[in-house]
């Protein structure tokens, strides 16, 4: 319980709250778009270069192999859990279905910094290679979802991926900033460090701040706009964090994990994309429907995972591997 109060009461949280609360009282601020993006890439930049000089410090081990296997196990697997739930619960197509599910296989890179934040404030360590878990569950993800979508149609027009399709599942902004930043923290090591760290060391809770605070403002006006959402699709925005948290939960006790990579893993496992599956969704399913997909991971399991979910799967990560 004190865990959870923390949380609530941490900076980040709260101007997440404080962005939420101004979007629905329809308040005029506003983060322009082009600082929001930026802010973005800066979050992904530090934390796949700190993750690169973790890995610096580390050797490819059991746990190692483990951990990517969970990560990649959980990109493929939980979209095709999320689909059936989805078509089995709800009134979406398959298309719909399809897309959304996608996102709940893939990962929520700002949720995984609110984890790892919230794991320092407890002194809690982890491995630094968790990072290129982050990076490797994007593209799974994308592919599973293209699959169910194609999977029962009768005469598929095309059979694999086109140009701009492999381009935008390879190649997408934020896979590529992560695992380069990745790389250049693995090359350079503790001398890279020691050269940026005034960068992304003392303003990176800053920034994380400031970022929420647009990711709250998002997130209401997603909600604002789903009037019509049914709420067997929202108990889906509820209920499939805690599935994917149980995957990386009893996956992590079974491989012996380290306490803190099982929590990160295990938010990685719970949360939703709301960044880089979006836009190849927009060039493989042009027909799906963002609304669905953006205010389930983004107004819904979002929020979810930052107040409820991580110190919960703190609290149960630590109790189970104990």
């Amino acid at each position: 319980m004190d865990h959870a109060l923390s949380t609530l009461l941490s900076p980040v949280v709260l101007f997440f709250g404080l962005g939420f609360g101004a979007g629905l009282l329809r308040s005029s601020l506003a983060v322009p778009e082009a600082l929001a993006k930026g802010l973005s890439l800066y979050l992904m930049l530090a934390i796949g270069f700190k993750g690169g000089v973790e890995m610096s410090h580390a050797h490819l081990d059991a746990d190692v192999v483990s951990t990517v296997g969970l990560g990649l196990g959980a990109g493929f697997g939980l979209p095709v859990v999320a689909y059936a739930l989805l078509r089995g619960f709800t009134r979406l197509e398959r298309i719909d279905a399809a897309s959304v599910a996608a996102h709940y296989g893939s990962i929520s890179v700002v949720t995984f910094v609110a984890a790892s934040d919230y794991l320092g404030g407890l002194s809690i360590g982890f491995d630094g290679y968790i990072i290129a878990v982050v990076a490797l569950m994007e593209t799974p993800a994308i592919i599973a979802g293209l699959w169910l979508a194609q999977r029962g149609q009768g005469s598929p027009r095309r059979r694999g991926f086109d140009r701009e399709l492999t381009r935008e599942v390879f190649l997408n902004g934020s896979v590529v900033l992560l695992l380069g930043s990745l790389a250049i923290g693995w090359l350079t090591g503790d001398e890279g460090m020691r050269a940026i760290e005034p960068f992304i060391g003392a303003p990176f809770k800053g920034v994380l701040c400031l970022f929420l605070l647009d990711m709250g403002l998002a997130a209401s006006t997603r909600l604002r706009a789903a009037g019509g959402l049914e709420l067997r699709l929202i108990a889906f925005g509820l209920v499939m964090p805690l599935v994917g948290a149980t995957f990386g939960l009893v996956g992590s006790a079974l491989c012996g994990l380290p306490t803190g990579t099982a929590i990160l893993l295990t938010v990685l496992c719970a949360s939703a994309s709301y960044i880089a599956v979006p836009a190849a969704m927009r060039v493989a399913l042009p027909q799906a429907n963002p609304a669905y997909s953006l205010t389930l991971s983004l107004g819904i399991t979002f929020p979810f995972n930052i107040v409820v979910g991580i110190p919960v799967y703190t609290h149960l990560a630590r109790a189970l591997l104990h």
